[in-house]
């Protein structure tokens, strides 16, 4: 499993640390060197894919919607590539925030739901992500995100997050 993250640290930190947690050699976590949009990210994917010749079973991109305005092209882009998504919207902080607790109130920006984290995880830095923090509450967080959004397909709804659907498939394998 390649997963690709848009993102320097935190989603790779995360998914680094479920997979220790789940001592899960089959899940690999490659970082895109630096921020870009979703549609570069699937691009980036799908060459990382295409280089490594048949070694990953499958390949995800996690990304937020944030401020991005190709969203929608993206996921089609990762659909007619055979890419799976996970998307945040409006960011991935959301996934870390239903480890704690619901969210089904509109949430704007990043900006806005960080006081919210924050609540739970003083001090939050999302450079440094601790995910020894979020370790309990996954399974509460992978039920409040599929109340959200069970299909995990629908990008466009605030709040919402398919994380969910990324963190039980590195679960199962």
């Amino acid at each position: 499993m390649l997963v690709v993250c848009g993102s320097k640290e935190t989603e790779r930190q995360y998914l680094q640390g479920l997979r220790e947690h789940l001592r899960n050699s089959a899940v690999s976590v490659v970082v895109r060197g630096k921020a870009c949009s979703p549609t570069q990210l699937v691009a980036y994917a799908r060459t990382q894919r295409d280089l490594s010749r048949g070694s990953f079973d499958e390949v995800w991109c996690v990304f937020d919607v944030d401020q991005f305005v190709d969203v929608a092209e993206a996921v089609v882009a990762a659909r007619r590539a055979g890419i799976r998504v996970a998307v945040s919207n409006p960011c991935f902080e959301l996934w870390l925030l239903l480890h704690f607790a619901p969210q089904t109130a509109h949430v704007a920006t990043y900006r806005k739901l960080l006081p919210l984290l924050q609540r739970h995880v003083p001090g939050y830095d999302k450079t440094r992500l601790d995910f020894g923090r979020f370790r309990e509450g996954r399974g509460e967080a992978v039920e409040r995100a599929r109340r959200l959004d069970p299909s995990g397909e629908d990008h466009e709804s605030n709040p919402s997050t398919s994380v969910w659907r990324l963190v039980e498939r590195m679960d199962d394998r």
